[in-house]
C-alpha cells in the first residue's frame, strides 16, 4: 500500500472487486463522456472472455486504467517533465508540456496510455483528478451499479478502502514488476487462471491474449 511520510497527505486509490464486476461497462461510458476522449481512445475499459467448463461457463470482466505507480517509470522518461505526480499520488500530464514524443507509452508497463492524433498529446486515466481534488467521487466509481470500484485515501486507515483492503487479499496487475502502485483487485489470480473459453474482447476487438 501507499506509504507517505506525511500522515496528513492523502494518497488516492483504488480497489476493484472483480467477484461483482458485471461487466457492463457503465464505467467505460461515463469516463469517456466526462473525460472526452477522443474515438477509440479510452482512460478505462473492461477486458471480457468466457471462461469455465461446460455447463459451468460464465462472463469474466477485468476493468483496466492507469495504476498511478509511486516513482511512476512513464515519469522518469519524460524528457520534458510534462508527467508529474501529484501530492495526492495522482500521475497526470501536464499538455502544455507535452511533445508527443511516446517516451511515456512505451516505458508504461500496463499500456494504459494514449496518443491524440489530432493533437499529438498524449493522455491517460487521471483518477478524474477535476472531480476527486474537490472531494468528490472518480466517474467511474460514482457510476459502478454493482459498486466494484472503492476509491479513497490509502493513507486513511479509518477510510472504506483502506478498511476493506485490510479485509481482503488484494492483486495487482504485473506483481512480478515490483513497485508500489494505486489500484488493487479483489480475486485477480482466480479471475486469470480460469480456462480460458474464448478470446479477450476489448471495446470490441478480440485479442489472441490476456
Amino acid at each position: 500500500m501507499a506509504n507517505n511520510s506525511d500522515s496528513a497527505s492523502p494518497h488516492y486509490g483504488m480497489l476493484i472487486d472483480l467477484s461483482t464486476c458485471v461487466g457492463c461497462n457503465a464505467c467505460v461510458a461515463a469516463c469517456k463522456l466526462e473525460n472526452e476522449t477522443p474515438t477509440g481512445c479510452f482512460n478505462t475499459w473492461i477486458e471480457s472472455w468466457d471462461t469455465g467448463v461446460y455447463p459451468n461457463v460464465f462472463r469474466a470482466n477485468l476493468p483496466k486504467l492507469c495504476n498511478h505507480c509511486v516513482d511512476a517509470p512513464c515519469q522518469s522518461v519524460c524528457p520534458t517533465g510534462a508527467t508529474y505526480t501529484t501530492d495526492e499520488g495522482v500521475v497526470l500530464v501536464d499538455h502544455s508540456r507535452c511533445i508527443g514524443c511516446k517516451y511515456c507509452m512505451a516505458a508504461c508497463p500496463y499500456q494504459v496510455r494514449w496518443q491524440d492524433e489530432l493533437t499529438g498529446e498524449v493522455s491517460k486515466c487521471t483518477f478524474c483528478y477535476h472531480r476527486t481534488s474537490q472531494g468528490m467521487q472518480p466517474k467511474c466509481v460514482s457510476t459502478c451499479i454493482t459498486k466494484s470500484r472503492l476509491f479513497g485515501d490509502l493513507n486513511d486507515p479509518e477510510s472504506d478502502i483502506s478498511r476493506r483492503l485490510a479485509e481482503v487479499e488484494p492483486e495487482r496487475l504485473h506483481a512480478e514488476l515490483g513497485g508500489e502502485v494505486s489500484v488493487f483487485y479483489v480475486g485477480l489470480s482466480a479471475t486469470r487462471q480460469a480456462p480460458q473459453a474464448s478470446g479477450v474482447c476489448r471495446g470490441g476487438d478480440l485479442e489472441s491474449e490476456r
